[in-house]
């Protein structure tokens, strides 16, 4: 059996929201070394603070301070430590009731080893010495056997509110895309276009699957399709993306190959980016040593009949 394909991939972006008065005011907080939870009309203490009571749907508005001392109600120990995580040696991820509050807040405690975590524990919060109103304004959690700490009171009102966040998502992954698109991708560098037929309905999928999506039954006929093939269906991209030498517009179509039953991606060239249509007739160009075709390009043959693909639409 072919060796099955594996790589690392990264999904990476800033995601920026904006607060409304409940977190808003939650967040600044925490920049001030305060933490609030709100009140629901039953009397319940929510920490974090949310902006609707979550049994009832009721707007929710009434700010009240929490102590920066709770207990843990359970935990888990994090033996290896991934990148952006609160500490960078092992911890506890502990739920935290603080006291004043009814629900428990998620965070990292800093404890020598999981032997020294339980549940019922008493913890407070390690502040950041550098704090600018976001949830790592609180370090972590660390032991603490002292008495609980007088409160001010707080009414959740302060000078300069924080009223958005931007905080970068990432994930790490590796993919594998298995027997069917690893023989796949491996045809494509020798210059072909591979795909599977069902033994049930006939069809040839490209990219293949391992599987027929209508039918359910594995597939393992090998069928090489194209290389010419037809615009289906098109977008004209006017947004660079980060790290893709293309310049803007162009062109991002699905190309059914001839003798293929599922219509795959490719960027066309060639040709100015208002003047792909439907219907197309295109061809894959290579570059020298390309894994994949660079780009399609239109093949100067008559356009297709609709009805050719509609069905592939």
């Amino acid at each position: 059996m072919p060796e099955v394909l594996k790589a690392p991939l990264v999904v990476e972006f800033p995601f920026t929201r904006s607060l409304g008065p409940v977190q808003s005011a939650f967040l600044t907080g925490l920049r001030e070394r305060v933490v609030l939870g709100v009140k629901t009309a039953d009397g319940r203490t929510l920490v974090p603070p949310v902006e609707y009571d979550p049994v009832t749907a009721e707007d929710l508005g009434e700010l009240v301070e929490v102590a920066p001392t709770g207990t843990v109600t359970t935990w888990a120990w994090n033996h290896e430590p991934r990148r952006g995580q609160p500490l960078d040696t092992p911890f506890a991820w502990v739920l935290v009731r603080l006291d004043g509050a009814d629900t428990a807040l998620l965070h990292a405690l800093d404890a020598p080893g999981p032997e020294a975590v339980r549940t019922g524990m008493r913890v407070r919060v390690r502040w950041a010495a550098q704090r600018t109103g976001a949830i790592t304004d609180i370090a972590c959690f660390e032991p603490y056997d002292g008495d609980r700490p007088q409160l001010a009171g707080h009414d959740g009102r302060f000078e300069d509110m924080v009223t958005g966040i931007v905080a970068p998502a990432r994930l790490d992954y590796v993919y594998s895309p298995g027997r069917a698109q690893s023989a796949y991708i491996n045809s494509l560098s020798s210059r072909r276009t591979v795909g599977e037929r069902c033994p049930s309905c006939r069809k040839v999928y490209v990219p293949p699957r391992g599987a027929c999506p209508t039918c359910g039954v594995v597939t393992s006929e090998q069928v090489e399709v194209g290389p010419r093939g037809t615009v289906t269906t098109y977008c004209i991209v006017n947004i660079k993306a980060r790290n893709l030498d293309i310049e803007v517009p162009y062109v991002y179509a699905h190309i059914a190959l001839d003798g293929a039953d599922l219509a795959l991606h490719g960027r066309i060239g060639g040709i100015p980016y208002d003047q792909v249509r439907m219907g197309l007739r295109v061809e894959p160009v290579w570059t020298e040593g390309g894994r994949y075709p660079d780009h399609y390009r239109p093949t100067g043959e008559p356009d297709a009949a609709y009805d050719t693909y509609k069905e592939l639409l």
